[in-house]
C-alpha cells in the first residue's frame, strides 16, 4: 500500500473515480491512497450514489480536502468496509477538536453539520474509493463544517490521514497472515 499528498491543487469533479487515475497522476501502480485539496463539483449525472442521482443531488464545495483509494480486486462489501475504516481514522484524528464528530455510516457530522463526503465502487479491474472532507464551510449547499472552522491545517491533517490507512491496510494483511486456520 502506498500513500502521496499530492501539492498541486485538482477539482475533484467525480470523472477521477476511475481505475488507474493515481497512477496517470502520480506513477504509483500498486495499491494506494492518495490526497489533494482542491473545489469539489459534482454534477447530478457524475454521481455513483443512485439515491442521490435520483433525487437530482450535487456535491459542491469551494475547498476540500480529497482522498483517493485504489485496492486492486473486486470486492464491493470489502471497499466499503475499507471506505468506512478511512472515515473512522478521519473521525480519530478529528477527536482533539471541541466539537463532538459523529460517524453515521460512511459521513462524519458536527451536530446537523455534514463535513464529509463519501463513495466507494468497482472499476472493472478494481475497488475505488473517494472521501473528500471540507475545508470551506461557505457556499456549501447543505449546512457543513469544515477544517477551517477548526483551525486544522489541511496538507498536514493529509499526510497524518494517509500514513494511517497505509499502516492499517497493512497491519490488517498482516493479522491475516499470522493466524492459522482451524476446524
Amino acid at each position: 500500500m502506498q500513500g502521496k499528498f499530492i501539492t498541486e491543487p485538482i477539482t475533484y469533479t467525480g470523472q477521477e473515480l476511475r481505475s488507474h487515475w493515481i497512477y496517470e497522476k502520480t506513477g504509483i501502480l500498486d495499491d494506494a491512497i492518495i490526497a489533494f485539496r482542491g473545489p469539489a463539483r459534482v454534477e447530478a449525472e457524475d454521481l455513483v450514489d443512485l439515491k442521490d442521482k435520483r433525487e437530482g443531488a450535487f456535491i459542491y464545495s469551494e475547498d476540500m480536502l480529497h482522498f483517493l483509494v485504489e485496492h486492486f480486486e473486486l470486492d464491493l462489501e470489502k471497499a466499503i468496509l475499507r471506505q468506512r475504516l478511512l472515515v473512522s481514522i478521519l473521525k480519530d484524528e478529528l477527536r482533539g477538536t471541541e466539537s463532538l464528530i459523529e460517524q453515521r455510516g460512511d459521513d462524519l457530522f458536527d451536530g446537523q453539520r455534514k463535513l464529509s463526503v463519501a463513495i466507494a465502487t468497482l472499476s472493472g479491474v478494481s475497488s475505488l474509493i473517494h472521501v473528500g472532507i471540507n475545508i470551506s464551510s461557505q457556499g456549501t449547499p447543505v449546512k457543513t463544517k469544515g477544517l477551517a472552522d477548526y483551525g486544522i491545517d489541511p496538507e498536514a491533517f493529509a499526510q497524518v490521514i494517509v500514513v494511517r490507512y497505509c499502516q492499517e491496510i497493512e497491519r490488517i494483511r498482516l493479522a491475516r497472515c499470522q493466524v492459522r486456520g482451524v476446524r
